[in-house]
């Protein structure tokens, strides 16, 4: 049963995102009482291959965890819940160690894959629409390539699955968690045989699968000791950072979306009923029953770090870069004066789900700097949000009248400011806080008063920026020359993943 919930309570959300684990510490009105943080480091052994050491997620969130919890009185800590990065996995030996390391979300390498299997009837009963971020086809591309790994594994999971297996002893995970491995009849709920079988994965070695919001097991002796915390303490079954994200945000809400401008772009509204199209992907809810649609583009904030990195002064610190390009780009004129950007350095998800797409800058002349670049790199994200909203609007019926943006591109004046007049709709920036960790505080909390599943906060504050109608005149004319470079060079892109030639990869014989 729940443990007595009152104001003096605490609770611990964890957030174990793509390049750091963070912990909060925070009472039921969301204030936060503590922080703690430890980063992760990602390895690329191959082209388009992208790799975490799993071990690293626990020893990073109790790093985190632990140094949050000693900033205040153990006691006051009634449970944990966590939130972390969507469609990564592990395969785990009997003893629960990493038989490979694990393979993250932006990892490329399955597209043969992809184009073999991602069938419509998977989209239908995934949710999922062919694409480089479901773990199916990369556990489609372990059975083929490294079937040793995968068919010795006595486990296959998300990340809150190993970090619930390190806290609890329990292999389980949430629906929500699980869902985005692309291995669930979504509808249903369940794990789906069909799936099951083209990725090469048995039923016993996925975790069992737990309701969001409820409790996924106790804290052991041992994880206790290690992160300062009571023996016993609950674990409350978490949800991806995206959908927590939006939980935090109050996204329940009819015309209102979450956009996360973090390494990607995820824009997400609430659906009552199941529904797949190529505009979106469909997760589970927030909330037990609900739906999620989402839009992405897996090159944001990732695409304004590769400008500053390749192209910055060596001689600058990384805050002193990020100055020097917001500031230039701020002086270009919106439009860049005619230099484009088709932001596909990850490829192409919504709505065309092309993993041979590439990145291209078109309309280079010689009056362009890096400032002009960086900022078309930033109009460019702006442009495919533009598109995701229009596609996510004439698929569902329903408008989106106001969005709600986190992530740290969203601390961005300028890009937020080419993203409402691109829109041309007004942006809440929540920027302020870890929304994602927000969210699973608030389901931990929700836990204690005896309503799991639910989230009981105030709508997030932050500043209104409104769209400019003389500028977003400017980029409507831009966006219709933005909207035919993808079209235009589709059959390019196809012929330049045909004539790649592959570096050698070493696979199993």
């Amino acid at each position: 049963m729940p443990a007595t919930h009152d104001d003096g309570a605490l609770v611990v959300a964890v957030d174990l995102s793509t390049t750091a684990a963070k912990a909060v510490l925070v009472d039921a009105v969301g204030h936060v009482h503590a922080e703690g943080s430890a980063a992760l480091e990602t390895a690329s052994p191959h082209p388009a291959w992208h790799e975490q050491d799993a071990t690293q997620w626990w020893s990073a969130a109790r790093s985190a965890i632990a140094g949050a919890v000693a900033q205040v009185d153990p006691a006051k800590v009634r449970a944990l819940c966590v939130t972390h990065q969507r469609e990564t996995f592990v395969c785990l030996d009997a003893e629960d160690r990493p038989l490979r390391p694990a393979i993250l979300w932006v990892d490329g390498r399955a597209s043969a894959e992809i184009a073999e299997l991602g069938t419509g009837r998977v989209h239908q009963v995934s949710g999922k629409p062919p694409d480089t971020t479901p773990a199916i086809y990369k556990l489609a591309w372990l059975s083929r390539h490294e079937p040793t790994a995968l068919s010795r594994a006595a486990r296959v999971g998300d990340v809150q699955a190993y970090l619930a297996r390190r806290l609890t002893g329990r292999w389980a995970t949430s629906v929500a968690s699980a869902d985005t491995l692309g291995l669930l009849d979504l509808s249903a709920g369940s794990w789906s045989p069909a799936l099951l079988e083209l990725a090469g994965v048995r039923v016993d070695q996925l975790p069992e699968l737990v309701p969001t919001g409820d409790e996924i097991g106790r804290l052991t002796a041992r994880a206790a000791e290690e992160l300062g915390l009571a023996s016993g303490l609950p674990v409350v079954a978490g949800l991806g950072d995206g959908q927590s994200a939006g939980l935090a945000l109050r996204t329940d809400q009819p015309g209102v979306a979450y956009l996360n401008l973090g390494t990607s772009m995820v824009l997400g509204v609430r659906a009552d009923a199941y529904a797949a199209d190529p505009a979106f992907r469909t997760l589970a809810g927030m909330v037990p029953g609900t739906f999620t649609l989402e839009t992405v583009l897996n090159a944001a904030s990732y695409l304004a770090a590769w400008c500053r990195r390749e192209l910055g002064d060596p001689g600058l610190d990384a805050d002193a870069q990020l100055a020097f390009f917001e500031q230039a780009a701020a002086r270009v004129p919106p439009g860049s004066e005619g230099l484009i950007t088709l932001p596909y350095w990850n490829a192409a998800q919504t709505p065309y789900w092309d993993p041979d797409a590439r990145g291209a800058v078109v309309g280079w002349h010689g009056r362009h700097t890096r400032a002009h670049l960086y900022r078309s790199l930033l109009e460019g994200v702006a442009f495919e949000l533009r598109r995701h909203l229009e596609d996510l609007e004439r698929a569902t019926g329903r408008p989106v009248r106001v969005i709600r943006a986190v992530g740290g591109g969203a601390r961005s004046e300028t890009w937020m400011r080419i993203v409402t007049d691109v829109t041309r709709r007004p942006v809440e920036v929540c920027s302020a806080g870890e929304m994602s960790a927000a969210g699973a505080g608030a389901l931990a909390h929700s836990w204690l008063a005896g309503r799991p599943g639910t989230a009981d906060l105030a709508p997030p504050t932050g500043r209104t920026v409104e769209p400019d109608p003389p500028v977003a005149d400017v980029y409507d004319r831009w966006y219709v020359a933005y909207r035919g470079l993808y079209p235009a060079l589709r059959e390019t892109f196809s012929a330049l993943a045909g004539a790649q030639t592959p570096g050698r990869v070493r696979m199993e014989p």
